[in-house]
């Protein structure tokens, strides 16, 4: 597919990770920008699975299922101004990857994630990740914090702009359609959420836990700007994106996999298993062993 956010490559700076572009080395072609999206996808899910096996620490399906999306906001969806909610907190891993991709994070500081003294902990918390605003894992908070600070930005005519990614499951909870209520009502077009819809929660998958799999049409009778993309398709995000109407909060809903592309691949024990003692990732990212 090719690319629609040319422009948006310019912003794609050095890191410290390893990926050494420079705005004077921006690609010229659609197939030199789909080649680089594609080889800052597979180095963050390599660094994701890498991190996740040394630390032996669970959760994985629910990273791979958001990390399409976290690392092309954190690339080239996001101003530097702009701010950041992961309310489903149990993604960690991927928000670290994706600060890490852009040159927030070190490699030392990734070693350490889930490890006693990190900064790095299962759950974002404390102030030693770059642009944490609160700390999440308790499910269902983040919109209503992420619709204050839209309002808050408003107010004070900054421009900036919310992002904030959620889980399917959250959207259970009462909390997240009062704040849908409260920012259709602002007329919110500066905050955007992004649900990863990938089918599963804790207990099962959403439509068996509260027959609960038509969340697009759900928030759209609410008065959001609601669009549906493919998740782990970044032309796809990207378009999702810029797809926001004036005067209404904009809700991107990604169609994804849970646990993508591992053994256990759209099942419940990637929610919360670790990866096998086995496991070996190989250059795409994927299991080489223990594909059981």
């Amino acid at each position: 597919m090719t690319l629609a956010f040319g422009f948006a490559m310019k912003r794609f700076l050095p890191t410290r990770a390893g990926m050494k572009l420079s705005q004077d080395k921006t690609p010229s072609t659609s197939m030199d920008q789909q080649a680089i999206v594609d080889e800052v996808i597979s180095r963050a899910r390599r660094r994701l699975l890498c991190m996740h096996l040394h630390a032996k620490a669970g959760h994985v399906g629910g990273n791979l299922s958001c990390l399409e999306a976290i690392v092309a906001l954190h690339h080239w969806g996001m101003k530097p101004e702009d701010q950041f909610v992961l309310s489903k907190g149990h993604s960690a891993g991927a928000l670290y990857v994706a600060l890490w991709s852009v040159g927030k994070l070190s490699d030392a500081e990734l070693d350490s994630f889930c490890r006693d003294d990190t900064t790095l902990p299962g759950h974002p918390s404390g102030t030693g990740i770059p642009g944490l605003l609160f700390s999440t894992g308790s499910l269902g908070h983040g919109p209503s914090l992420s619709a204050g600070l839209a309002l808050a930005a408003r107010h004070k005519g900054s421009g900036k702009r919310v992002f904030c990614l959620c889980s399917d499951g959250e959207w259970q909870e009462g909390a997240c359609w009062e704040a849908l209520t409260f920012a259709v009502h602002q007329r919110l077009d500066n905050l955007t959420i992004l649900i990863d819809q990938n089918g599963w929660q804790g207990f099962g998958r959403t439509e068996e836990v509260v027959s609960f799999n038509d969340l697009t049409s759900r928030l759209e009778s609410f008065g959001g700007s609601v669009v549906s993309v493919d998740g782990h398709d970044i032309a796809a995000i990207m378009g999702g994106l810029g797809a926001g109407q004036a005067n209404r909060p904009h809700i991107v809903v990604l169609k994804t996999v849970k646990g993508r592309g591992l053994h256990y691949e759209d099942r419940l024990d990637s929610h919360y298993l670790p990866l096998p003692d086995d496991f070996n990732v190989d250059a795409r990212g994927a299991s080489t062993e223990g594909s059981r």
